[in-house]
Formats: C-alpha cells, structure tokens, sequence
C-alpha cells in the first residue's frame, strides 16, 4: 500500500509549477476517486452502456442498473478514462462529460469543485499528462481491496495535510485505533455476529473519510463472511465527504446513507437509531457556529432530546457528540445498541457539580449506559500526543455489568513505531488489542495481573456532593479618619449607593461621631450600628437600607476576635471572603468505617454531617454548611486509580550525578577558555 500510495502520489509531480503543494489534494484526491469508480463499472460498462440507450427515467436506470450489474450507482456517458486517453484533442471536454453523467448519487466532484480544476490543467498543459498516469493505475477491487482503498485515501490526506501544515487528524483515525474500538464494540456480541447471515447497522457522526465505518465492516466480515453491514455516516467537510461517499458507493453501500452537514445543528438521520455508532470528534473546538440550532432544538425537544442532559461550554463540544451517540442507540426494546467514542481526558472531570458537562456525566452514570473507558497509549493519533480515551456505552448492559463501569488503563499496550506520522509515534499492535479486549472481556479486577489494568466500580463511585461551608462575619468598628476619608470618598466619587448622599454633610457627621468617641473601637456590629443611626437622626441625614450597608463597611474592618454578626432574625450572617466548598464522595466514610456509595442521594444528609463532623468541625468549631447551596456532581477520577507512588531517589544518588555533570562543565569551560 506505500509503494502504491507512492506512485499516486508520485503523479503530483506533474502539478508542480501549476500547483503549490497544498493543493495537489484538489487535483489528486478526486482523480483517484474517478479511477476507483471508474475501475468498479469496467466490467459492467457495456451493460451500463446499453441501459442507458433503453431507459430515459433515472429512477428505473437505477434499479435496473442495480439488478444487472449489481451497483448502486451508473454513468451513462459514452467515455471512461481510457477513451478520454484515446483522443488527446478534446480530453477536457470529454473529461467534463464523464465527470458530469454519474447518477445524482455521485455528487462528490462537485464538492472538490473539480471541473474548475479541468479548466486549469487543460489551460497549464497538464490535463493529459495526468488522465494518462491515472489510467494505468490499476485499482479495481481485485487488485486493491476495499480495505487497501481506505488506506490509500488514509495516506493521501495525510500527505497532503503534512504538506499544508493542516491536521491530518481532522480529516482521519488511525486504523489501529479504530480497530481497537470495533473489537471493544463488538466484543459483548460476538456469538450473535458469528453465525448466520445477520444484519446489523453503523453510525458515525464526524464519518471523515469512512475509515471506522470501513474497519467495522471489515472486521464484521472477517468474524462472519455472511453477515452484513449497512453503513451510515454524517460528515461537516466537503473533501471528507466526497471521499467518505465514493467509498462507500464502491463498496456497493447505499450511497443516500453519507450526508453532508453538521450534525451538532442538523441530524440528518433524526429519529434513526443504530446497533453501533462510533466517532472520533474534534477535540477543543467550539460550537459558536451551531449554538443557535442546538439551543432551539433543546428547547423544543424538552428532556427527549439529544442535549437534554446539559450543554457544556462553548469552547469544547466534544460532549455534545457523546450525548448524541447516546441518543442514537437502538433503544433495549428493539435490542439494544452500544457506541464507542475517542474523547480527550476533559470529558472526565472538566466542570464543576452541576455544570453542564457534570449533568452530561450524571445523565449518563445515573441512567446506566457508561460500560467502560479505555485509557489509549500517547501519541497515537497524527495530531495530537495528549492522553485520549475510548468511552463505550451500552444501553443494554448483561447482568454483571449491570450498575458498573470498567476503566482499563491501556496506556501501556503499544509498539513503537519505526518512522513517527506527525504525532503519532507508537501504533497499537493486534497483540495490544488482544491484551485490552480480554481485560473487557474478563470484566475481573481480582486476577493480580488485571488488578493492574482494569478497575470495576459502580457507577455511584463517581458521584459526589459539593456542599458550601460557611463562617461567621466578625467586624470591628471605628469611626477613625482613615476610614471616614473611605465612606466620604464613595459619595465624592459618584460610586454605590452613598453616590446620591450629601459628602460634605456625611464627613461632618462622622467626624463629630469620632470626636465623640474618640479612639473607640466597637467589636458588636449591633451596638454601633445603634451609635451610628442615633447620630445620623439627629443630624437630620437620612440613608436608605443601601446607603448605610455600604456606610457601615466602609467603617469596619474584619476581625477574629470581633462579635458574630446576626441578620434580622438573629442567625449567624455569612462571611463570603471566607466561604469555602468541599467534594464529599457518596460512598465516604471516616476511617475504619466501610461507605457505600450505592446510598447515593438516599443517605446525602447522613454522609454529609458524618463528613462535616469528622473533616471540618473539629478544625474550623464555628462553622456550618448551608445546605441550600449543595449540588451534586459526577466525575471519572481515571489516573486516581491507577496512581503508581515512585519514591524520590536518594539524595547521594542525586549529589554523586551532580559532582558528575559539575565536573563535565568545568571542563566544557577550560576548553573554551583555552
């Protein structure tokens, strides 16, 4: 397959003068795909060719096309590359005329723009030149499977991603990284997928260029060579969907089935559900451009919608896709469905109890549906070398993995690569796949080596409250210049609510209050406040509830040893610079006791108090909780649990390597010196 994606690429070099090497995509991309058709009809051309003469309806071409030749897609063009070859003169013409007769299901030139492209390389002298190369390129699914096809487009894109500085990986997964979801996917079904001649469906909303759809498929075919699968795929870019598309036509897939648009702002396959689904989502990317249509559908499709659960923030939306696919499972009456999903590592911890990816992990924990998260290797993907990780979700979990979730640390199972693709440095062997998949199969953190590896909790584990702690507002009071000169400031300077009040009338008030108590300082806010309010009265100045909250701050000063300060019905008034949150855990207990996290919300207050008393209280005597402000949240704390402690070396160690490399630069220094 290099050597092959090579030669292709390899024609590129008939392009350089007329192209920059950014753009060769433009050109190389849909003549492969015109080849690659063109190579599927050869053998049905005269039969296309004659049924075309015989029927002017499209609707009944189609379906006769279908039942002889066995293709869901024609042309009914006189010409195929080799004609065009045979008359130099008119290649662009005819080329333009081949290109333009596909049946309306081809509609991928048009996405690359691609008889714009004619125009130019017929201008530049280079149309024929490249007709020919591509001609001789020999990729009819006899000689180029359709797996090897996928893996051309694969490294096709890649290159020319490479030579634009684009990332690759927004275009493609890795096929080992995909392979290793399938094999996830399809690992609690392989009984049902190995005998007879089943059907089953695929889904993937970012579809790229088709490559998990073409490894499920593969793999699907390799366990039964009977079984079927119909693919469907969704895809925002042009070129990734004109080439997701021909893919799929050659491999004689319904071709309505790939669908061009966004499917954060419009699902095209609204209502549809699916066996499987899987993605591969933009990670860190915003979803400005699709917030309008995502809030109205939201609204308009309550709590039976897709992002129902929550919306998180606008600059990742990578969680939209997770709520989406779980949305798109064949619900457990029909069966059931699973997903499985590549995320970075925000989508496990990132925001606060109840916040919208929080509500996102509630939704999904609560409602049973997480069966398991493999952490991937580094570095397995062309674009980024961050930590990644495979989510799947079952809507139909079996009995012993009912209420749980397996997280599998998987980071370890990779080879190295020989020749690093972009990022991407270590590949994920079928030996590795093996190792992960009969962690998941084996669904046991008891074995010494799988205690390792993989961890079985339930799915309360990862739910917690966050509650508030409050202390009590100390103040002291005193009416000193420096303080004066504060509150007199606020209504100079036009500010807060003592910006309407008489500056000049308030200074002398206060300053006759201060002489009159002198240096006093008052620690009862009660008591001053009474001082304070005789003192106005009498002076004739009048203060709204407003205007004497921020007279009396501006007088105080905050204070341990200062009285507690009581609202209007006598309760302890809440210092806000001093209030603090803490995560309590459901399942927490003090030490020596066993929780149990299954309580949940049942047992909240009980966990709570036991938490406050034993954590809090002792520590901090006058503080309380306010219980209105608890919420409840949900996180993965992955690595946690597969925390490894390595102790620091000995400090001799470190000294001796330091005399070593002190020694070494001395060295370095008389050479230079000398």
């Amino acid at each position: 397959m290099s050597s092959l994606g090579n030669f292709v690429w390899g024609i590129a070099d008939q392009l350089r003068g007329v192209y920059k090497p950014h753009q060769y995509g433009s050109i190389i991309l849909p003549m492969t795909i015109l080849r690659r058709l063109d190579a599927v009809m050869e053998p049905s051309r005269d039969t296309m060719r004659d049924l075309a003469g015989k029927y002017d309806n499209p609707n009944l071409l189609a379906s006769r096309v279908r039942k002889e030749c066995g293709l869901s897609f024609h042309n009914t063009s006189e010409f195929d590359l080799a004609r065009i070859v045979a008359d130099p003169d008119s290649v662009a013409s005819n080329l333009v005329d081949y290109i333009s007769r596909f049946s309306p299901n081809i509609d991928v030139f048009e996405r690359f723009k691609f008889e714009a492209e004619i125009a130019t390389l017929a201008e530049k002298s280079r149309l024929l030149l490249v007709v020919r190369q591509f001609a001789e390129v020999d990729l009819h699914p006899d000689t180029v499977s359709n797996a090897e096809m996928g893996d051309l487009f694969e490294e096709l894109i890649r290159k020319f991603a490479e030579a634009s500085n684009e990332e690759a990986g927004e275009h493609f997964t890795p096929r080992d990284a995909i392979r290793l979801i399938v094999d996830l996917l399809f690992a609690e079904d392989d009984k049902a997928l190995e005998t007879g001649a089943i059907v089953r469906t695929v889904y993937d909303p970012t579809a790229g260029t088709g490559g998990m759809l073409s490894v499920a498929e593969e793999r699907l075919l390799e366990m039964n060579p009977q079984a079927r699968l119909v693919m469907f795929g969704q895809e925002i870019n042009d070129q990734s969907y004109a080439i997701c598309k021909s893919d799929m036509i050659a491999k004689g897939q319904d071709a309505t089935n790939i669908r061009l648009g966004d499917t954060l702002a419009d699902d095209m396959f609204a209502g549809k559900t699916f066996d499987y689904c899987m993605s591969n989502p933009p990670y860190g990317v915003d979803w400005k451009a699709s917030t309008e249509a995502i809030t109205a559908e939201r609204a308009a499709t309550g709590v039976h919608g897709r992002f129902a659960p929550g919306l998180p923030k606008i600059g990742d939306g990578q969680m939209l896709f997770l709520t989406h696919l779980a949305h798109k499972m064949r619900p457990v009456h029909e069966g059931g469905g699973r997903a499985g999903i590549v995320l970075n590592g925000s989508p496990l911890f990132n925001g606060g109890a109840e916040s919208g990816e929080s509500e996102i992990r509630r939704y999904l924990l609560e409602n049973d549906l997480v069966d398991a998260i493999v952490a991937l290797p580094t570095n397995m993907f062309y674009n980024t070398g961050i930590s990644t990780y495979i989510w799947i979700l079952d809507n139909a979990k079996r009995p012993t993995r009912v209420g749980k979730v397996q997280l599998i640390d998987g980071s370890g199972f990779f080879t190295k690569m020989r020749k690093n693709l972009g990022d991407k440095s270590r590949e994920v062997t079928e030996a590795d796949r093996k190792r992960i998949a009969e962690f998941y199969r084996d669904f046991d953190d008891q074995k010494r080596e799988a205690a390792e590896h993989s961890r079985v909790f339930f799915t309360t584990d990862f739910g917690y409250w966050t509650v508030t702690v409050e202390r009590p507002l100390r103040l002291n009071f005193e009416v000193s210049p420096e303080r004066i000169e504060v509150a007199v400031a606020l209504a100079e300077e036009a500010k807060g609510p003592l910006a309407t009040t008489d500056a000049a009338r308030l200074r002398g008030v206060l300053e006759d209050l201060g002489t009159e108590t002198g240096a006093k300082r008052y620690v009862d806010r009660a008591v001053f406040l009474g001082v304070l309010k005789a003192c106005l009265k009498n002076a004739g100045l009048v203060l709204g509830a407003p205007a004497s909250k921020a007279l009396w701050l501006a007088l105080s000063e905050r204070d341990e040893t200062a009285e507690i300060c009581l609202d209007a019905k006598g309760k302890a008034e809440p210092d806000t610079s001093l209030r603090d949150t803490e995560n309590i855990p459901f399942g927490w207990a003090p030490p020596g006791k066993t929780g149990n996290s299954r309580h949940g919300e049942d047992h909240r207050d009980e966990v709570i108090k036991a938490y406050y008393d034993y954590e809090v209280k002792p520590h901090v005597p006058d503080t309380w909780i306010d219980h209105a402000k608890t919420k409840t949240g949900y996180e993965v704390p992955f690595h946690r649990h597969f925390y490894k402690y390595v102790p620091p070396r000995p400090l001799e160690e470190i000294d001796t390597d330091l005399d070593v490399l002190v020694k070494e630069i001395l060295v370095l220094l008389q050479e230079v010196e000398a």
